[in-house]
């Protein structure tokens, strides 16, 4: 076989995680790892004993299928001494732990920084919580829409006056883990050069504000406290949904040059060059005239046609789909989004995959999200377990 044709290792084969998370934020950080080829070993409670086992819905369901693809199962006790033990001689050959427990839990099941760090002083401990693991919230429980309302982003989400609104995914928590993902590659880096490993710390809060950026930004250095503005861009216009003859579609008009190109194939040139439009500042102040001026135009035609003219003139816009049309989409199914895995028991299933691609060294979904357990076995042989020894555990309710 030529060099340029043999099979690369995984970006991160080699790396091992042990994912002690559940629900959303901690999932997707771990996610990341397994599909780049880490050996991401979700450690979990053995059957029937946790009673919020299905807290992210059925083992065979889609949101945990999509979260825990690419990863091997371990049924371990952590409230028992024996399974602590099992888990220190893991955390001995493990170079990451992800955990998203209340912060004082993970002290009382020995999970914490200090305490791992004796055992592997290159460990890296990712702690993901909902509001920090200090501070007078420290002991508040947290989910994603709470995170959306106290971050800000509610208070921006839908219709003026409509009152607040949540956005329709889980954008703190998917922030979260990605930011998490983030601090963990940033401290495997920094391991190379001082061979020791250290906490990342995260929250849903903190990803939360992040993500509200711009936003964000307009309060800390203009005093701006941005309201709701429903579809139209809280700075720029016209950017935002627009009545089509059979529909709607977006509209992305930024710049100036955007908007005397939008002018001219609207049959309308003269508003490119018109005092009250001619800027972003005028036509900011001037909002619903600018509407007024375009929205009956593009009632006139399809959104599929105005789709056509609109990227001949290069003028930013898009279609506003439905999840099926997303997927229906030709651009989207060239990007290869929907990756189709074999599971046991409903057969082929297609979930989402993994947004950034490397050339060399592709994310790839290895398999569905493992039943709990799948993998003890092979985990504690693998930490010189012997067979025997495992049926003991497994008699004790340890694994």
């Amino acid at each position: 076989m030529d060099v340029s044709e043999q099979v690369q290792p995984a970006a991160l084969s080699g790396i091992r995680v042990l994912d002690l998370t559940r629900v959303r934020a901690g999932p997707t950080c771990c996610r990341i790892f397994a599909d780049y080829g880490a050996d991401v070993i979700k450690v979990e409670m053995p059957a029937g004993m946790d009673p919020n086992e299905t807290i992210s819905g059925p083992r065979d369901g889609s949101d945990m299928q999509n979260l825990h693809r690419s990863k091997r199962s371990l049924s371990l006790n952590l409230k028992t001494e024996k399974g602590r033990a099992i888990f220190e001689k893991l955390v001995a050959t493990a170079d990451v732990v992800v955990e998203n427990y209340r912060p004082d839990v993970k002290y009382r099941l020995g999970v914490d920084y200090e305490t791992l760090a004796a055992i592997n002083p290159r460990i890296i401990l990712a702690s993901i919580s909902g509001f920090g693991q200090d501070g007078p919230y420290v002991k508040r429980p947290g989910f994603d829409q709470i995170a959306q309302g106290l971050g800000g982003l509610m208070a921006v989400t839908g219709l003026p006056g409509q009152g607040p609104v949540r956005a329709g995914a889980a954008v703190a928590d998917i922030g979260a883990g990605v930011f998490g993902a983030v601090g963990v590659l940033t401290a495997l880096i920094e391991r190379e050069r001082s061979g020791r490993g250290q906490w990342i710390q995260t929250s849903l809060l903190e990803a939360q504000i992040a993500i509200m950026d711009f936003q964000a930004a307009r309060y800390l250095v203009e005093g701006d406290v941005p309201d709701q503005a429903g579809n139209d861009h809280p700075v720029a216009t016209p950017m935002g949904v627009v009545e089509t003859a059979d529909g709607h579609l977006n509209l992305g008009v930024g710049g100036d040059g955007q908007w005397r190109d939008l002018c001219r194939e609207l049959g309308r040139p003269e508003l490119g060059e018109a005092p009250e439009f001619a800027t972003v500042a005028a036509r900011l102040q001037n909002r619903p005239k600018v509407w007024e001026a375009i929205a009956p135009i593009f009632r006139t035609e399809t959104t599929a046609r105005w789709l056509e003219r609109l990227e001949a003139a290069s003028v930013p816009a898009g279609p506003i789909y439905r999840m099926d049309d997303v997927f229906a989409d030709p651009q989207v199914q060239h990007t290869g989004m929907a990756q189709e895995v074999e599971h046991a028991r409903r057969g082929p299933i297609r979930l989402v995959g993994t947004p950034v691609r490397l050339s060399r060294t592709p994310p790839r979904i290895s398999g569905p999200a493992p039943d709990i357990g799948d993998h003890t076995d092979e985990v504690l042989a693998e930490i010189g377990i012997s067979e025997s020894e495992i049926g003991t555990l497994r008699e004790d309710g340890i694994v």
